[in-house]
């Protein structure tokens, strides 16, 4: 359905533009003049990503921290239930990936799904989608912080409180975000991105490896809890739901990517291959560890590998959550140099006020995110949060609307486009429902938490890796 011709008339903001040619044509010349970054041998030159780096970043974006909730997922769907649901939301947020690959390259003046939304319903859209874009990335980084703190208590046997450790995290994944342009994030993404997989790799071998789980009783019998179908209640199943959901949702943050890509129209390319390579990613790791380790399994998952191969798993995976909550943070800094900046000299060029402005962004961003992972210490609630609230716009609600837009003429075209246009629309309400039931369930959730005693104070030095 991508390749769909476009048929609706545009504004005369934008432009409509044909898969171009390697060579330079006109439709390329006017393209051009749009886009956000131009092509420059003056001040910064932000547009030098290959679509290959722009597959990595894309992998980096999607396959981090939510891989260690994902285990505790299928623990409450079970192994059918879960393994559907995987498969099912990566091809649906791929479809959504291309609907908005394709719309901004249609409208190359569009930076992010802001300035998209702007399309829809003018500069309220903008700043409204802006501000809910910059909450979404924010819960990402507090998660994120979360994750990195555990691993420093994991690694030292809680060797320090864990706010300390949180603050440590909070200004490692702000130097790395403050590195101002994809091309040269693209290298150590390729790093973060290995290490990741390697620590998440141990794990996997390391959970089959051992009698028991290592958050089951150690000793008499016990029930493993492996179920190829389970019957979870409403609040659990939809925040399960909505932890899986988010883990291939994170297409929103690819558009500030194509405006640094040296060919926007090689999108495509990136888009397709990342979400083939982390629906494999996800289901194969997640289904094994599910299978070894039943409902016996720690948040997040690293816990449940034991003492030892917890701390190598951790060890290694330190490099990569870093440059993975890096790049989310690094994307809603560029939101807010891209919007304060734009259409001045300051955007390219290496002025006090390109400066101030960039690093100003990311340490505000860095704090926010800081007093939120100590508010909601929890990976799981932090991550379900953030896809019911933010990411289920981003990739359903949004992206569906957006190709009714461009597409409009479909409500009055043959059966077969009534049909698609219909498709979308129900993208729509599957969207709503993600964010009404998903954000019921994470907040029911939470509240219980705390009743419980499982979610600590504001603010507590208690050691949240369980070492």
């Amino acid at each position: 359905m991508g390749h769909l011709k476009h048929e609706a008339a545009v504004n005369e903001d934008s432009i409509e533009t044909q898969p171009a040619s390697p060579s330079a044509s006109p439709t390329d010349e006017k393209r051009e003049a749009y886009e956000v970054f131009k092509l420059t041998e003056d001040g910064v030159d932000f547009r030098t990503v290959s679509w290959q780096r722009a597959t990595i970043i894309f992998l980096k974006i999607q396959f981090a921290m939510s891989i260690l909730s994902v285990p505790g997922s299928m623990a409450v769907l079970g192994a059918i239930g879960g393994a559907l649901s995987i498969v099912g939301w990566d091809i649906l947020n791929t479809y959504t990936a291309l609907i908005l690959g394709d719309f901004r390259n249609r409208h190359p003046e569009c930076h992010t799904l802001a300035d998209m939304c702007a399309e829809l319903w003018g500069r309220a859209g903008r700043e409204l989608v802006g501000a809910q874009l910059l909450i979404g990335q924010i819960l990402i980084t507090a998660g994120g912080i979360v994750s990195v703190s555990t691993a420093f208590n994991a690694l030292s046997d809680h060797g320090a409180c864990t706010v300390v450790f949180s603050f440590v995290a909070a200004a490692l994944i702000t130097i790395f975000s403050s590195i101002r342009t994809f091309s040269r994030l693209g290298w150590l993404t390729w790093i973060g991105f290995s290490t990741f997989f390697v620590a998440v790799f141990v794990f996997v071998v390391a959970v089959t490896q051992q009698k028991r789980p290592a958050a089951a009783p150690q000793t008499g019998d016990f029930e493993l809890g492996w179920t190829a179908i389970a019957y979870p209640g409403f609040v659990a199943g939809i925040t399960a739901t909505a932890n899986l959901f988010i883990f291939s949702s994170g297409s929103s943050m690819y558009l500030p990517v194509i405006s640094e890509m040296r060919r926007p129209q090689d999108y495509r390319k990136a888009a397709i291959l990342t979400g083939f390579l982390i629906c494999a990613m996800y289901l194969s790791f997640s289904l094994v560890i599910y299978r070894w380790c039943g409902i016996w399994i720690a948040t997040p998952a690293f816990g449940s590998a034991g003492t030892l191969f917890k701390k190598i798993s951790y060890g290694l995976a330190l490099p990569g959550l870093v440059i993975g909550v890096g790049i989310y943070q690094h994307v809603a800094a560029k939101l807010l140099f891209v919007r304060l900046l734009r259409d001045t000299r300051h955007l390219q060029e290496n002025t006090i006020v390109h400066w101030s402005t960039w690093l100003g962004a990311n340490l505000l961003l860095g704090a926010l995110g800081f007093i939120i992972a100590e508010a909601v210490p929890i990976l799981n609630y932090l991550l379900g949060l953030a896809g019911s609230l933010c990411f289920a716009p981003f990739s359903l609600i949004f992206p569906a609307l957006l190709w009714m837009h461009d597409f409009r003429s479909y409500q009055a075209g043959s059966g077969a486009q009534k049909a698609i246009y219909g498709a979308h629309a129900l993208i729509v309400l599957l969207g709503l429902f993600m964010v009404i039931g998903g954000t019921y369930g994470v907040a029911v959730s939470i509240k219980e938490a705390y009743a419980s005693g499982m979610i600590g104070k504001a603010f507590d030095c208690a050691d949240n890796s369980g070492s």
